[in-house]
């Protein structure tokens, strides 16, 4: 009831945006993970075709966040949100439709555009409408994605049993309601007025030096998370010998946000600054890596099913480590990035903020994919597992320092009645 009566006390538009967060995730998670399967199954397509598909839609949202926030600067946030939307259900509805390289590519690049024009402005406007309630928003951000990200791939595996095509089609349905809803409902953000260009505003963003140290120092953030769906469900088909174990290790860290993400952020916000708690979750991120190294070093074991159990404990141990950090510092990143620069800037710092984290996690996750690699060919299972607690650590000491320094934001007091 606690987190109904949260939800009930925030803005409307707020409540929307959250909606529309559940929304979207939903019908991103409903299509996105079994495209790869897809166009090399159905579509029989190279290994190298299918990367190249998948790469642009990376590349078409990771590199265009910064276009996105600023648009959502110069425009306001609501007809940025309502394009992305609507570019997301053209491309989905082209996987449904389209076989062909070039029609694939046209909704690859159209669904990236769209993540990359509604990410940093629902941010930037959740941002702006939550006032003083930004943490608690954030939090419940999270608990809406989490939510979607559960639905999108049950509901998903469940239309796959009639074809692919019904299931992209169905998560295009999803993207148009969102559209049409956001036409009728959302308000529009404000918009601040100014003589700057775009190129001068992106200027003034990176060149804001403790923005960019802070941006710099966070880069473990997301790639730590993606390991959620890399290094993680491949530790536990190792540690148990038992392909389903993957599929545990996104239960847990899912579960986990959905039951304590509120209770944690609602905890610790009166408890201490911003970067300390980002320090401490970027902490527990890190030592999250631990536990599974202990047991994935070997080979698979040839026991029995209760050996394997035991052996996956901690790896699930690890999981919820994992997403128990990402719970503790990722409200306060997110209420953090807006009090870096001017207001009329909100979501080109969000832009340029996913931008680095972005090129991070694919720089990192490459990096784990080879240690990996390398791990198993000379005999040490524990190399990646020893890479992710280093770079944990070391974005850990950096927000820590920022944080003793006073290089961070402090919290902005809250205005006074009688002012």
């Amino acid at each position: 009831m606690s987190t109904w009566r949260e939800i009930a006390a925030l803005p409307p538009a707020v409540r929307l945006l959250l909606v529309n967060q559940l929304g979207v995730n939903t019908g991103f998670y409903l299509l996105i993970p079994y495209l790869a399967v897809h166009l090399s199954d159905d579509l029989g397509m190279s290994a190298a075709a299918v990367g190249t598909v998948l790469g642009v839609r990376n590349l078409s949202q990771q590199g265009l966040f910064v276009l996105g926030g600023s648009a959502s600067d110069r425009l306001g946030a609501r007809p940025v949100i309502i394009t992305g939307c609507a570019l997301r259900t053209a491309g989905f509805a082209l996987f449904a439709l389209g076989d062909g390289t070039v029609v694939l590519l046209a909704a690859s690049v159209l669904s990236g555009l769209a993540g990359a024009l509604f990410n940093p402005a629902v941010r930037a406007h959740l941002a702006q409408e939550a006032g003083e309630r930004k943490t608690e928003a954030f939090a419940l951000f999270n608990v809406f994605a989490t939510t979607g990200a559960l639905i999108g791939p049950l509901l998903g595996s469940a239309l796959l049993l009639v074809d692919f095509r019904a299931a992209a089609l169905t998560a295009a349905g999803i993207f148009a309601v969102l559209t049409v809803a956001q036409a009728l409902v959302l308000p529009p953000g404000r918009v601040a007025p100014t003589t700057n260009g775009v190129l001068a505003d992106w200027r003034e963003v990176v060149g804001n030096r403790p923005f960019m140290a802070f941006a710099c120092a966070m880069v473990s953030m997301i790639g730590l998370e993606s390991q959620l769906y890399l290094l993680l469900p491949d530790g536990a088909r190792r540690a148990t010998g038992w392909d389903g174990a993957a599929g545990t290790v996104f239960l847990v860290g899912t579960l986990a946000g959905l039951a304590l993400q509120l209770r944690i952020t609602r905890f610790l916000k009166p408890r201490g600054g911003r970067g300390k708690w980002i320090g401490a979750g970027l902490a527990l991120m890190a030592a999250a890596f631990v536990p599974p190294m202990l047991v994935t070093s070997g080979p698979p074991p040839d026991a029995g099913l209760g050996q394997a159990a035991l052996r996956a404990v901690p790896v699930l141990m690890g999981a919820l480590l994992l997403q128990t950090g990402l719970m503790i510092a990722q409200p306060f990143v997110m209420e953090l990035i807006p009090d870096f620069g001017r207001p009329g800037l909100t979501g080109t710092y969000f832009g340029v903020f996913y931008v680095l984290s972005g090129i991070a996690a694919a720089l990192g996750n490459t990096a784990v994919g080879w240690a990996m690699d390398t791990g198993r060919r000379i005999g040490a299972g524990w190399l990646p597992w020893a890479c992710c607690l280093g770079l944990g650590l070391v974005s850990a000491a950096a927000i820590t320092r920022l944080h003793r320094r006073a290089a961070l934001p402090g919290r902005p007091a809250p205005v006074s009645a009688h002012a």
